[in-house]
């Protein structure tokens, strides 16, 4: 279609997108939930409009091209989800903490929490891979599918995030 140097040509993309826009809802209604079925479009059209130039050649393998990117986007969405819930239900096991926990620790405790969700989501899980699941950076980095010195870097960059989110705040009206 177009050579990789080349940007895609808004007038084939648009011919791509109209004869294929109506079977593409088709084939995720059946596959997904009606509230979902337009971002999974959205994000197909988008995933064809950076990768047009591999875009097959022949106009007849271009839909079902297009298939297999919004099945595997259904796919990532769908892990992405259940990571999401796996998550939320450890957390929400953890064993209660001790009654005797002095006040201070329950404060930090407290903070902690409120600086880890104003982390990004990469920062949040970065975190939780080491923290909570127990991995070293090779075994978190392959769950990443990412190099172990990207992960020690992610790893890094989010504790310093971290640790400067529960650095004391400067109160209004001090001088």
């Amino acid at each position: 279609m177009a050579s990789a140097r080349e940007g895609p040509d808004a007038a084939a993309f648009r011919r791509i997108f109209e004869a294929v826009f109506d079977d593409l809802v088709r084939f995720l209604e059946r596959r997904v939930d009606e509230a979902a079925v337009d971002d999974v479009v959205a994000e197909t059209f988008l995933v064809a409009w950076r990768r047009f130039a591999e875009l097959p050649a022949e106009p007849s393998d271009v839909r079902p091209w297009l298939f297999a990117v919004a099945r595997h986007t259904l796919a990532n969405t769908r892990r992405g989800r259940r990571r999401a819930h796996d998550l939320a239900l450890r957390v929400a096991v953890q064993p209660p903490r001790a009654a005797d926990d002095d006040a201070a620790a329950v404060a930090y405790r407290v903070d902690l929490g409120r600086a880890f969700a104003r982390l990004g989501p990469g920062d949040q899980e970065a975190l939780a891979l080491v923290a909570w699941d127990g991995l070293n950076p090779a075994e978190a980095a392959r769950v990443l599918d990412i190099s172990t010195s990207a992960f020690s870097v992610r790893l890094s960059r989010a504790r310093r995030r971290l640790r400067k989110q529960l650095e004391p705040r400067a109160t209004e009206g001090t001088s």
